[in-house]
């Protein structure tokens, strides 16, 4: 392989740690012993059931465009790439039922145990393999691409079979609380035009739904949750740091 500067994959974890993040705040707001009125059951079941279209449409990307890419270029990555082949079919059927179980509550308050187990048989399976494609993948995918090309896959296989409303949906949520390092990362994947577009009209949006979703309770606290190797190699999970100190959602410095 020709030697380069290491990619810049760094959107693959701020990605992975807004994913972590509101899977571990619907967790605090179904645990709470303040059960969500109907209408805030109703849009947290909603946003469950995008999450899950998000992170199926995510891995999408990953095997129709960069997994091959990086398979063609670095035939010695092979072994790993089966595994996260393997951890996809995995994933798949605990995303289905996460969705199934959202649906279910969606209508019943009675189905909070339900969704409760399907986000635990989920995050069994999904937690370790967004480690270890952080912590593992990345590396190779950087050794073996230029920051150009992954960036050109970034665009044609995560950004471009999105809709304007999808992508102004997805942006604010992803940076929401991210250090100013991570918003800029990912905001600078979109051109400047609709870049501004989606994060003033959209992120306007967000942050009412974020407000409605976590109100002040401790799903409002949680962080962008980043992987960081551990003693061992064992990776540790850690909270991105505040950007404004406070952790309140809905703030204009969240996602504006």
């Amino acid at each position: 392989m020709e030697r380069h500067e290491p990619a810049d994959t760094r959107s693959m974890g701020i990605v992975h740690s807004a994913l972590r993040r509101d899977l571990e705040r619907t967790r605090l707001v179904l645990v709470s012993e303040s059960p969500p009125d109907e209408r805030r059951r109703r849009e947290l079941a909603d946003h469950i059931v995008w999450m899950m279209r998000a992170l199926h449409l995510h891995h999408t990307a990953e095997d129709a465009g960069l997994w091959p890419l990086i398979r063609a270029r670095n035939p010695s990555a092979s072994a790993l790439l089966d595994e996260m082949a393997t951890d996809h079919r995995r994933i798949a059927p605990a995303i289905t039922a996460l969705e199934e179980a959202a649906r279910a509550y969606r209508v019943d308050a009675g189905a909070r145990e339900r969704l409760l187990g399907a986000l635990a048989g989920l995050n069994e399976v999904l937690l370790p393999h967004l480690r270890r494609e952080e912590l593992e993948m990345m590396p190779v995918v950087g050794a073996t691409l230029t920051t150009a090309e992954y960036l050109a896959v970034e665009n044609e296989y995560f950004v471009k079979p999105k809709g304007i409303v999808e992508l102004g949906a997805e942006g604010p949520w992803i940076v929401d609380g991210a250090t100013p390092e991570d918003r800029d990362v990912i905001l600078h994947v979109i051109p400047a035009v609709p870049r501004f577009v989606l994060m003033q009209t959209f992120g306007r949006r967000y942050r009412r739904k974020a407000a409605r979703l976590w109100s002040d309770g401790p799903a409002a606290a949680v962080r962008p949750l980043k992987v960081s190797p551990g003693r061992d190699d064992v990776a540790s999970v850690e909270p991105s740091p505040l950007r404004d100190g406070t952790g309140r959602i809905g703030s204009r410095n969240l996602a504006d």
